[in-house]
């Protein structure tokens, strides 16, 4: 079946989503559009997560110029599922049409938002590597990557899970 319309959904990606490799893992038809800026909103590394460290998360932001910058990327309507469960949609993320700026358009796009947050937690250091990478492939603008590169970040104790999530940075 071809990826028309009719069957697919886009997703704005601002997290570790952003890297394809790690996206694919969960939903295989996914497919990069393009780099958008949603406007009005500024990124957080305060989303709990299950494992005890912070996920990203966009907030709404009034100061002039705020963007997070992400992917929008093209997804099988059919493995929306998948992909809300592997985002734990209903248990600490939230679904929410939004708009981004893609080039010249306005597009709207589906995003998952935080909706249990606690800015004592940091994210671990494979899941901003993982944020990090998926900037760098999509070529986010610099001074944009450079924030992302400054955010603190703690050691996973758990080296499996380390080691498996880092393994997905080379695999593109």
């Amino acid at each position: 079946m071809g990826m028309d319309e009719a069957v697919t959904f886009l997703s704005f990606a601002y997290g570790s989503n952003m890297l394809t490799a790690r996206l694919r893992e969960r939903v295989s038809s996914a497919r990069p559009v393009g780099t958008a800026c949603l406007p009005g909103f500024s990124l957080h590394w305060h989303k709990v997560s299950v494992d005890g460290s912070g996920k990203c998360d966009v907030v709404e932001d009034a100061t002039s110029g705020a963007c997070v910058w992400g992917v929008v990327f093209a997804i099988e309507s059919a493995q929306k599922d998948s992909l809300d469960k592997s985002e734990g949609l209903g248990n600490g993320y939230g679904d929410r049409k939004i708009s981004v700026m893609l080039g010249g358009a306005t597009l709207t796009a589906q995003a998952y938002v935080a909706t249990r947050t606690d800015v004592a937690y940091l994210p671990y250091d494979w899941y901003k590597a993982l944020v990090v990478a998926g900037a760098h492939e999509h070529a986010l603008p610099p001074h944009y990557v450079a924030a992302l590169e400054a955010q603190p970040f703690t050691v996973d104790a758990n080296e499996e899970r380390r080691r498996k999530n880092l393994l997905l940075i080379n695999a593109r």
